[in-house]
């Protein structure tokens, strides 16, 4: 890393005048936030009866120069400190990823340990529309993603384009080589990090990279994103959704969106994959996904209903692989963090929604009190159903979030209730576990 930041600097040096350099960086901003999470996970089954806890205390300290002939830097910092850790910790504040890559175990001492990293550390190029750079980065497209529902982000590593045509439409181009989980320090290769000590007999190498096309249209009512995810000798997802909104003469407006993901092997995976006893269990990787969603919103009151489905195909690997904290679909609930999916070499895994077969239904309510005189309060309920012919019994949650917000000061408090919540292991193989509840807490400051 010390050669990494070192590298940056030489290259800043021969920019311009040392004049213009001191400018460079006394002109630059800073900002982050500081965040306290508590979270409790409670699970129950015939087998299963756990709970754990765990108290943290962190946040991202994030600097970029100003621009010199087009040119900025960045860097941040993240970082997580637990304090008053129970006997039984929930590791996902932590280091859980490191845990599983290092003790194969989200229990394990690594697991539970408080971590610093320089998530972010880049150098850009804006001019006319068009933004290139190279370094750390934090990156939101629908299947890979920062996902800040934990202490820090998740990032990636490599070079980057986007260029932005006529203020209504993007394209954007990503070579990206490695991947930080969000309770991870360390920098992975971006497809190793999904196959973990599968790698070479999948894809044939250690190392392979991502190559991420994404153009994203947005003009009046009407949006419009596509993305291709190329993992070379892995995977191809392509992601394509398309919404449409109106205002009505009473004040309220409407929505109606669509979505569709497409997922296959490609090249070695596709041939490795298909051979008896892959993990996968002798099945190439090809899912399907269709979902729907549709909203009303009157005041400060908001409505929504979606629908999914996966379509299946019992001679696949048909679940959505989502190693890189994207959560894309509009039955995505809170409890769909998919975390053990995007820990190190558990990609192939999946959850609810997510699994060959899921057939989802969502309904959302949403409600502001500025009418209250209680402006920056908000209440959310939503309740999800998943039925899956590979289930026992239907996947029933229930999420319950009470927000507060004022000036740069947040809190939250969010209640997760699941029935009958449901993992899918690489093999296909799916468990349940009766009773699954979640409480969290989180505070934030940003400035």
């Amino acid at each position: 890393m010390k050669k990494y930041l070192l590298h940056l600097a030489l290259i800043t040096t021969t920019i311009n005048a040392a004049d213009n350099i001191t400018a460079w960086f006394s002109e630059g901003k800073i900002n982050g936030n500081l965040r306290y999470y508590y979270i409790e996970t409670n699970k129950k089954s015939p087998t299963v009866d756990s709970s754990a806890h765990a108290n943290s205390f962190g946040g991202n300290l994030h600097y970029e120069t100003s621009k010199l002939n087009g040119f900025s830097s960045g860097i941040t910092f993240m970082s997580t400190n637990a304090f008053r850790l129970p006997d039984k910790v929930d590791a996902s504040l932590l280091a859980r990823d490191n845990g599983v890559r290092l003790e194969n175990s989200a229990g394990g001492s690594e697991a539970q340990k408080s971590f610093s990293v320089i998530g972010e550390a880049y150098l850009e190029h804006f001019k006319d529309g068009l933004k290139i750079g190279y370094g750390r980065k934090a990156m939101n497209t629908p299947l890979l993603h920062t996902k800040d529902v934990r202490m820090i982000l998740s990032t990636v590593q490599g070079a980057y384009a986007k260029y932005i045509f006529n203020d209504n439409t993007t394209f954007s181009i990503n070579y990206l080589t490695h991947f930080k989980q969000r309770t991870s320090n360390k920098f992975t290769n971006i497809v190793e990090h999904v196959l973990g000590s599968q790698t070479k007999a999948i894809t044939g190498d250690d190392k392979q990279d991502l190559i991420l096309f994404g153009t994203e249209y947005a003009k009046d009512s009407l949006r419009a994103k596509f993305y291709d995810y190329y993992a070379t000798n892995f995977i191809n997802m392509l992601y394509t959704d398309l919404s449409y909104s109106s205002n009505l003469n009473n004040g309220s407006n409407w929505s109606l969106a669509a979505q569709f993901i497409s997922q296959y092997s490609i090249q070695n995976s596709d041939e490795n994959l298909a051979k008896t006893g892959s993990i996968t269990g002798g099945k190439q990787i090809s899912s399907n996904a269709l979902a729907l969603k549709g909203s009303y919103s009157l005041a400060e009151s908001t409505f929504t209903l979606a629908a999914s489905k996966l379509f299946s195909d019992s001679n696949k690997h048909d679940s959505l692989v989502l190693p890189w904290d994207g959560t894309p679909l509009f039955t995505n609930m809170i409890t769909a963090n998919n975390l053990f999916q995007s820990n190190y070499g558990k990609g192939l895994q999946a959850d609810s929604v997510y699994i060959g077969g899921s057939k989802a239904l969502k309904i959302g309510f949403s409600q502001k009190f500025g009418f209250a005189d209680l402006k920056g309060l908000k209440a959310s309920l939503s309740y999800l159903i998943t039925d899956n012919d590979r289930f026992m019994k239907k996947q029933k949650d229930l999420n319950a979030v009470l927000s507060y917000s004022k000036d740069n000061y947040s809190v939250a408090f969010k209640g997760i209730w699941v029935d009958n919540n449901s993992d899918m292991k690489a093999n296909g193989t799916v468990t349940q576990i009766d009773d699954f509840s979640q409480f969290r807490v989180i505070a934030n400051y940003n400035w």
